[in-house]
């Protein structure tokens, strides 16, 4: 593990002989332009930013195997995969990255989600979760995704008919749907409990919401006070009405990670790095949180956020509830077809 001192000299002295330019594939927000310019001041390296999504940058580097860029970006759950079937994408150095800028759950979350046999492939850049909005004067009671079945917030809750819903009730439940991956069978089982809860509850539901708008709405009117959603919205809410805000569910947030990998065939390794190290420290991380609106895996950013999003911030996620995040490992084929399943059958449901 490299010291912060160390990855300073990284930064700084990695390209003292000859400075390369860095090709990004990123999403928007990740590398805002003072960041950017920072590095560039700093290390004589140029950055030329590419902005995707998940389904752009694995075509991508499909269509080149694995060239065209030298750092990439994907969500975790993107990587072991695509890695396994395509090539596309080198082992991380993690001699060359100073790990005690991350958040140690996170890194070693997704370490464990990116490896193909022995290699790690990944470390955690941008990360988001799901959980629970809560007007805590109408709901405080609300503490876990099953408490969105109490006769006390009956006919005033929400949740989604999407996937995330069935694996937080399962967590909630006290089962654990990705232990059971692998195993279909175990998968099915969980998922028939889950669905025999989800219809005993759904006398208690206002709706299942569809879109953000939707929920914020429903919120703001108070016609729903507790719902599952996400934590920036959670944060939104927050500055308009302080009694709702994001709660992290004693079962765990589920939570999602945006990544630093190595594309294949990428010529510029040693900046790739020096901009891992870079981006990660805390006062930069603070950066591109401002610029994102999610948080980082850099450990102690949130000390450098607006007053406003670091008090929010450190209500809902204290340590203990970071690392509790479930964190979404990639899905096996076959899973969507029994989550679509009970999906289905629960609308039907009378």
């Amino acid at each position: 593990m490299l010291s912060s001192a160390v990855a300073f000299a990284v930064i700084a002295g990695a390209t003292a002989a000859s400075a390369d330019t860095l090709r990004l594939l990123t999403w928007g927000g990740y590398a805002p332009e003072d960041v950017v310019a920072k590095f560039e001041d700093m290390t004589g390296h140029t950055v030329e930013v590419t902005k995707s999504n998940n389904e752009e940058m694995i075509a991508k580097l499909r269509a080149t195997g694995g060239g065209g860029f030298d750092l990439a970006q994907p969500s975790q759950d993107r990587i072991a995969g695509p890695q396994a079937e395509f090539g596309i994408y080198k082992p991380m150095d993690m001699s060359k990255i100073d790990t005690s800028l991350f958040i140690p759950s996170m890194l070693e979350a997704t370490k464990g989600n990116t490896m193909v046999g022995d290699a790690v492939y990944g470390v955690p850049h941008v990360w988001g979760t799901s959980g629970l909005v809560v007007d805590t004067a109408m709901a405080g009671m609300v503490k876990d995704y099953t408490d969105l079945c109490s006769p006390d917030v009956a006919g005033k809750v929400s949740y989604r008919l999407k996937r995330p819903t069935l694996i937080g009730f399962a967590f909630s439940m006290g089962l654990d749907p990705f232990a059971a991956y692998g195993d279909e069978a175990a998968y099915t089982d969980i998922m028939g409990q889950v669905e025999a809860k989800l219809i005993e509850c759904k006398p208690g539901v206002k709706t299942y919401w569809g879109g953000g708008d939707e929920l914020m709405g429903l919120l703001r009117s108070g016609e729903v006070v507790a719902s599952m959603a996400w934590d920036t919205g959670g944060w939104k809410l927050n500055a308009d009405k302080p009694d709702i805000t994001f709660v992290a569910p004693a079962a765990g947030a589920l939570g999602w990670v945006d990544t630093f990998v190595l594309p294949a065939k990428g010529k510029a390794d040693d900046a790739a790095y020096a901009w891992i190290n870079f981006v990660m420290q805390p006062e930069v991380a603070a950066m591109i949180t401002a610029a994102a609106g999610n948080f980082t895996a850099s450990q102690g950013a949130d000390e450098f956020a607006s007053a406003d999003l670091k008090a929010r911030y450190q209500a809902s996620f204290p340590a203990e509830a970071i690392d509790n995040i479930k964190w979404y490992p990639p899905v096996p084929a076959g899973l969507e077809a029994i989550e679509g399943g009970v999906l289905d059958r629960v609308k039907a449901a009378k």
